[in-house]
């Protein structure tokens, strides 16, 4: 059969090609204006060329799924057997235990009992290699011995397990905010259990690198990796100066990072994470070997308004984790913000992977992102970031001492701040709670409410926490607020919107007012034409927004607003930016101008005042 090519029919092209076409869809816009910057500050190009160098970064075995995992963090431990039988008969590989006080709780999770783990685990092949992963704190530090301990009492040999012991001091006292023993005493506990647990024969990983408390706190992808990688070399040396050889004590360590809808610096940060403990591998005198990483998609990307969102995000994150090489990639469901996930969000946390992997069959490649100049580029950029910033904690005596300085904290807290700002303005925005909102939207039914975060401080002594947050909290907050309104009034916060001209005119900047205001729960009622007045006094209204072009606006702002005043409007918006025009029009009456860019929370917040809601 003669070789089919399916480019020969289409003219060759070059950048140069490109770059004209760009420069007239621009309409005179510099080139530079579709480039980004990463919170890394890492500068991001449209479009890049093929490396020469282009390597693939040694992940999976070529051809192997990645282990679809499921989270087990149902406080009742029989309802949480029946989900994880159900999980492992229907494509799930493995389960994540999510204990009480673990860095993934997130407000409910399992009772670290001997009793909850004998009924979660039962029928459960622990013998067949079944990957058990778990997630642990100091409320539940016994975890693992009781989990080390089912096993034996099961008659299973320990070396036919597959467990992750999830050993993660650092990442429990960044989240808690709280060092219950200096390092120096706690490294010897930690190791000790370690070496128990090897004596018995379980062969790990034990230790893990997670970057998942940067990540839930508003960090960088490359503080995440910093903070993942200083914890593992800290734990290297822990188990090294126990008496474990390195080449032991490597074997015993695995990471875990968070995945997010940001897939390009999602895919990178998985390929950079083995980059860079390969070269901590070299350091030490060791031939690098693969790496173990699991991923969990995000926390704060998950939303409580439009929830089933957090399913295209959700399956973007996992798409670029199992890109970028992940070894196990576990689903948030889609309700993980609303409380306690019922099965059939469980069920389309696992299905979003089998489809990846069944149907789109992402899998058969080994490190398809490998010779892509942007991801090689990014991934590049990621490992000299995070290398610098591991080695700023490293000068500052490690993990312990950098979390008891605040140093990691205080990095953490800049970018944070600047996502804040960003999502406020919405140049970072969220679909469906941020920009256009559904204020009809159907609730989304869970099993429970999470638990209100415990109050008081944990005994020890106490550190800047790396605080857990979602990007769309204040957005909820307003929602929150509305909702309350329409509970007390019968009707919601309005707004009208004041459309000039024709449809042409006014469509866009209308569109652009409502997605706004009814982010905050306001809203939007529009009228047009003849009937624009009888429709705002029929509205009840007091907030009033004007809509249209600048060409309309020049002619019919000025006493559009007057008439918008007289007729009740206590403050009156215009959708656009003033322009030259802007002290004729604050002296008609506008108060306040919409604009890409502008402090969208911050004026929905000053609505509310004016509305007294």
């Amino acid at each position: 059969m003669a070789e089919i090519s399916l480019a020969r029919d289409f003219p060759l092209s070059s950048e140069a090609d490109w770059q004209a076409l760009v420069k007239e869809a621009l309409k005179g816009a510099p080139l530079s204006s579709l480039g980004t910057t990463s919170y890394d500050g890492i500068g991001i190009e449209p479009l890049y060329a093929r490396p020469k160098d282009g390597n693939v970064i040694s992940g999976r075995e070529p051809g192997e799924a990645w282990a679809v995992m499921q989270r087990v963090d149902l406080p009742d431990a029989e309802t949480a057997n029946t989900q994880i039988l159900d999980d492992l008969n229907n494509a799930a590989r493995g389960i994540v235990l999510v204990f009480e006080g673990a860095v993934g709780d997130y407000g409910y999770a399992l009772p670290a009992t001997e009793a909850a783990i004998e009924a979660v685990l039962k029928g459960v092949h622990l013998d067949w290699g079944v990957p058990i992963e778990l997630d642990f704190g100091p409320p539940s530090r016994q975890a693992a011995v009781l989990v080390a301990n089912y096993v034996k009492a099961r008659g299973f040999a320990p070396g036919s397990v597959n467990i992750r012991f999830g050993f993660d001091p650092f990442g429990a006292m960044a989240t808690r905010g709280v060092a219950h023993k200096p390092w120096s005493e706690l490294a010897p506990e930690v190791t000790g259990l370690i070496s128990n647990l090897v004596s018995q024969g379980f062969t790990g990983p034990f230790c893990v690198g997670d970057g998942r408390p940067v990540h839930a706190a508003g960090g960088s992808e490359a503080q995440e990796l910093a903070f993942a990688l200083a914890n593992a070399v800290t734990y290297l040396r822990a188990l090294e100066a126990h008496g474990m050889s390195l080449e032991d004590a490597r074997r015993f360590i695995f990471f875990r990072l968070a995945a997010d809808q940001d897939q390009f610096l999602t895919i990178a940060k998985f390929r950079a994470i083995r980059n860079l403990w390969a070269r901590v591998e070299e350091a030490c005198g060791l031939e690098p070997s693969r790496a173990c990483v699991t991923a969990e998609t995000a926390w704060r990307m998950m939303t409580k308004r439009d929830p089933h969102g957090n399913i295209v995000r959700g399956t973007i994150a996992a798409l670029a984790a199992a890109v970028g090489s992940a070894d196990a990639v576990t689903v948030l469901p889609f309700s993980a913000a609303l409380g306690v996930p019922d099965p059939f969000a469980r069920r389309i946390a696992r299905n979003t992977q089998t489809i990846l992997i069944e149907e789109a069959n992402l899998h058969r490649v080994a490190d398809p992102a490998a010779g892509s100049g942007a991801i090689e580029y990014l991934t590049e950029q990621l490992c000299e970031k995070a290398w610098d910033l591991f080695q700023e904690i490293e000068r500052a005596g490690g993990s312990f001492a950098a979390l008891k300085a605040g140093l990691i904290q205080r990095a953490v807290a800049k970018v944070r701040a600047e996502r804040e700002a960003n999502v406020a303005s919405r140049k970072d925005s969220v679909i469906g709670t941020s920009d256009f909102p559904d204020l009809a939207e159907e609730p989304v039914a869970v099993l429970g409410a999470a638990k209100a975060p415990a109050t008081g401080m944990p005994p020890g002594e106490p550190i800047p926490p790396l605080a857990r947050f979602r990007l769309t909290e204040p957005f909820e907050h307003l929602r929150d607020r509305s909702d309350a309104y329409l509970a007390r009034t019968g009707e919601r916060p309005k707004v009208f919107l004041a459309c000039l001209g024709r449809p042409s005119d006014f469509t866009a900047r209308a569109s652009f007012a409502r997605s706004l205001f009814e982010a905050g729960g306001i809203e939007a009622v529009e009228g047009s034409g003849d009937t624009l007045m009888k429709r705002f006094k029929e509205s009840d209204a007091k907030l009033a927004c004007l809509c249209s072009s600048d060409k309309v606006y020049a002619g019919e702002a000025v006493g559009s607003a007057k008439a918008l005043a007289a007729a009740g409007a206590s403050h009156i918006y215009l959708a656009g930016k003033p322009g030259d025009h802007e002290k004729a029009w604050e002296g008609a009456g506008i108060g306040t101008f919409l604009y890409q860019g502008c402090d969208t929370l911050g004026l929905l917040q000053n609505a509310y005042e004016r509305l007294g809601a």
